[in-house]
């Protein structure tokens, strides 16, 4: 089930990457992790893992290795191990706009169980798109606020 969204926020990019780097500031407007914490040493660049808790109708328990890290750029992580789901891939993009930045959210969710994993993905698509626009829109708040 793949599933995106952007947001135009008033503030630059390097504005807008502490909220996509630091734990505290990830749960302040990704509204559905009940919990984000770095698992190792490393908590910047390719490589860095990370353990989060999702509550998306399910209680999700999933951890993620960095695949990609662009400072005010882009970040994109995929699961290594978890619960109630196959796979799980986001990424997560800054453009510099005229008037602050675009972000975008990604993600890419691969349900077990074959052909009734692909119906239940499908059922909940829009519930899922609809998570992402709230999200959004709270990072969007946050971020100005910071920035002003």
């Amino acid at each position: 089930m793949k599933v995106q969204g952007s947001i135009d926020i008033a503030a630059p990019p390097e504005k807008v990457w502490p909220f996509l780097v630091e734990p505290e500031r990830i749960l302040k407007w990704y509204t559905l992790l009940q919990k984000f914490e770095y698992t190792g040493e490393q908590h910047t660049g390719v490589g860095t893992t990370f353990y989060m808790e999702e509550k998306a109708g399910v209680f999700m328990k999933l951890s993620f290795v960095m695949t990609e890290w662009v400072e005010n750029e882009k970040l994109a992580f995929r699961m290594t191990a978890g619960n109630f789901v196959k796979g799980y891939e986001q990424t997560w993009t800054v453009e510099p706009t005229a008037s602050g930045s675009r972000f975008t959210l990604r993600e890419d969710v691969k349900m077990p169980y074959g052909p009734v994993g692909r119906i239940l993905g499908a059922l909940s698509r829009s519930s899922s798109q609809g998570h992402v626009k709230e999200i959004l829109v709270k990072l969007k708040a946050l971020a100005e606020a910071a920035a002003a």
